[in-house]
């Protein structure tokens, strides 16, 4: 276990006041510590934080976001505003539209990745906000469905506990906040890494990034991915891949991958996305 004094200074260090984005496993700390939440929190400005709550992937969004707006308004965040999307002509709402150009972070919440993506992509709201994020404008979060959709492919479903194969993963467009990723969430939890390389044998292309529960992979602006939480990031690069029968099998039949690179890291790890290499703390 990492000291937290250890922990504090990894996180709320010179660097702490730039924005990023995180994706988190979901399940993250909301009654201890909170470091994920606080890392955010700090991420979109501290004190001076406009925070905008997304809670639409949950079929009970007042419910869900008024836990977070609770949960950063008891941090001391300057303005909290609930975007209670449930159609989406919502999306369009002028009063959502101007928080968003005005905000310094955005908290998507879990529930379904397919609903939220339903409501809200292809959105001028959402476009928005992806825009200002991939600027670094603001910091932006999702956990468990909000990180899902943070490749332009997302996982929307699918089984785990088995082999790799075609028929145990379900895909679908996720919202492309991060482009180069599939994201798996509730990772080790849920065991899911037959999930996530079924699904990368489609795509190979595509960086493979599995985040435990109570976990968050940072994206930072300078390309390294940091890892906080009590969990691990597991990261799977097929992009040298030498050969896989993907094309030839059906169904259930098992896959065959071959010369995969797979990484682990834990609290204080960093990846170089530039480099394709992980790093120490």
């Amino acid at each position: 276990m990492i000291d937290t004094e250890v922990k504090n200074q990894i996180i709320y260090s010179s660097q702490s006041t730039k924005n990023a984005i995180l994706v988190i496993g979901g399940a993250e700390d909301k009654v201890h510590g909170k470091e994920i939440l606080q890392t955010f929190f700090y991420r979109s400005g501290g004190a001076n934080a406009q925070i905008g709550i997304v809670p639409c992937a949950s079929r009970e969004p007042t419910l869900i976001g008024e836990r977070y707006y609770r949960l950063f308004s008891d941090m001391g965040a300057k303005e909290i505003k609930v975007l209670d999307i449930r159609d989406r002509a919502r999306a369009d709402d002028s009063a959502y539209r101007d928080f968003v150009e005005n905000c310094t972070g955005i908290f998507l919440t879990g529930g379904d990745q397919l609903r939220l993506c339903g409501l809200l992509a292809d959105t001028p709201l959402m476009n928005r906000i992806v825009e200002r994020a991939q600027k670094r404008e603001i910091s932006l979060a999702g956990t468990s469905a909000g990180a899902a959709v943070m490749g332009d492919h997302m996982i929307s479903g699918g089984s785990s506990a088995e082999s790799p194969n075609r028929a145990l993963v379900d895909m679908a467009r996720g919202l492309n906040i991060i482009p180069g990723v599939l994201v798996d969430q509730h990772f080790y939890n849920r065991n899911r890494l037959a999930r996530l390389l079924s699904a990368i044998s489609g795509h190979p292309e595509l960086l493979g990034i599995g985040i435990d529960e109570d976990t968050c992979a940072m994206f930072e602006s300078d390309g390294l991915i940091q890892v906080i939480g009590r969990g691990a990031v597991t990261i799977v690069d097929a992009r040298d891949m030498t050969y896989s029968n993907q094309a030839k099998v059906n169904g259930s039949e098992p896959l065959s991958m071959h010369n995969l690179k797979l990484h682990v890291l834990s609290h204080g790890d960093r990846y170089n996305l530039h480099q394709n290499i992980s790093l120490g703390r």
